[in-house]
């Protein structure tokens, strides 16, 4: 019998990641694509997800996306990806993305974004994952709202 793995905190697998928006990131507009804000929100989750399972992983859903603010060329633009909740295999993670002006040093919140990811063992199939150390007041408010949602998933699967 396998050894269930041990516990992690938050903040063990909680990144920050930044790039500056380039001509080739616009759109028909100019602004940056939102195309572009996604690869970059699933790439940041992908690091967070596999901080935590040790393991490859996919995504599973994009449960929120949601644009708040443009961001345009030659904007710094910030991630901050969190795990908000585990499962079995899967893991929600939570990211808040800025923009920051680089000439005026002026930062907007520009978008958020909820993501699940499933961890993979060697043979493609879900792996369980770490148990998460909820360590703040906002760590478990955040958890109990993502246990929520997963649930609202498992239901809506269960109907299709």
């Amino acid at each position: 019998m396998k050894a269930v793995p041990e516990g992690k905190p938050v903040s063990a697998s909680r990144i920050e990641l930044t790039q500056v928006m380039l001509p080739e990131d616009t759109n028909v507009a100019g602004n940056v694509h939102g195309g572009t804000l996604m690869k970059l929100a699933d790439n940041a989750a992908f690091v967070v997800a596999s901080r935590h399972s040790r393991s490859n992983v996919v995504t599973a859903s994009v449960d929120r996306l949601d644009f708040l603010s443009p961001v345009y060329i030659g904007d710094l633009v910030l991630l901050k990806a969190r795990l908000n909740w585990v499962g079995k295999a899967s893991m929600e993670i939570g990211i808040e993305i800025h923009a920051e002006d680089l000439f005026s040093g002026q930062e907007r919140h520009v978008a958020n974004a909820l993501l699940t990811f499933v961890a993979l063992d060697h043979n493609g199939r879900p792996k369980k994952v770490p148990d998460l150390i909820l360590e703040t007041e906002e760590d478990r408010i955040l958890f109990e709202q993502a246990a929520r949602r997963a649930e609202e998933r498992r239901r809506l699967r269960k109907r299709q």
